[in-house]
């Protein structure tokens, strides 16, 4: 049987709203989920972390159809409270949310898992794991219609990858979250998924030890030999908030050129 929704692109994203958050600058995963939103026809609203990434993410804004861009550091509240007024003044409602931040301190991150400071791994898990729960908090009264929220894993959630330490706990979390959030919010047609890429050479995965070591064993390992970009994940994230991903949730998504299927 046709059905209105069946008439519609499946994989359009017209007269959707997006939050897009953790935006950093043009080589971030953010900005790769932004701008395919935005190709995809949905109407955009983005957030960074750090006050010095404005010079790099209102160029970035400007291009994507003139979206507003506001500061939102995670860890104070009033500005995450702030964000979500934005966006209910704006649109009243919200239909799709790209978390896209994770951080650990240094020291924590350079050393051992055993090793790991009380207070580096709270941190990390506040920001990076969290902070997914109190966004999608946020926006569940926006999303009466439904909608989507999507986080960002990785590998080394699943299996040991040399020098991913103390983050490897926190994404394992962080997909568990996930799960569970599927769950509880799943009766009101939110759908929730991780979508976990290989290594992308973006400014937080820097901080990773030997980070270029893994970049090129990754690219002769993977069954594509090459890596994964930020519009692969870009395109990812469309079709989970989109129509065609309507089916799914609770799910976390390689999009690694098929890295994730060797030993």
């Amino acid at each position: 049987m046709i059905t209105e929704t069946s008439r519609r692109d499946p994989f359009s994203l017209r007269g959707r709203t997006a939050l897009v958050t953790g935006l950093a600058n043009a080589d971030s995963i953010a900005y790769g989920c932004a701008s395919a939103m935005h190709d995809a026809g949905a109407e955009l609203l983005l957030s960074y972390g750090h006050p010095k990434a404005d010079k790099h993410v209102q160029p970035l804004a400007a291009a994507l159809g003139g979206a507003e861009a506001l500061l939102c550091d995670v860890q104070h509240e009033d500005q995450v409270a702030a964000l979500f007024e934005r966006v209910a003044a704006r649109w009243g409602r919200l239909d799709v949310l790209v978390h896209s931040m994770a951080f650990a301190p240094k020291d924590d991150l350079h050393g051992r898992v055993v090793d790991s400071s009380r207070d580096g791994f709270a941190l990390a898990m506040d920001i990076s794991c969290h902070s997914f729960l109190r966004l999608a908090r946020y926006a569940e009264p926006l999303m009466k219609e439904g909608g989507t929220l999507i986080t960002l894993s990785y590998y080394g959630a699943e299996k040991v990858v040399d020098h991913y330490n103390l983050m490897g706990p926190v994404k394992a979390a962080l997909e568990s979250a996930v799960r569970y959030l599927a769950a509880e919010l799943g009766p009101q047609g939110i759908r929730v998924h991780a979508i976990s890429p290989g290594p992308i050479p973006t400014r937080a995965a820097s901080g990773i030890a030997h980070f270029d070591r893994l970049l090129k064993s990754a690219a002769e390992r993977a069954p594509l030999r090459r890596l994964a970009g930020i519009d692969d994940v870009g395109h990812t994230a469309v079709f989970l908030a989109a129509d065609a991903g309507r089916a799914l949730t609770g799910s976390t998504l390689y999009v690694d050129a098929g890295l994730n299927v060797r030993a």
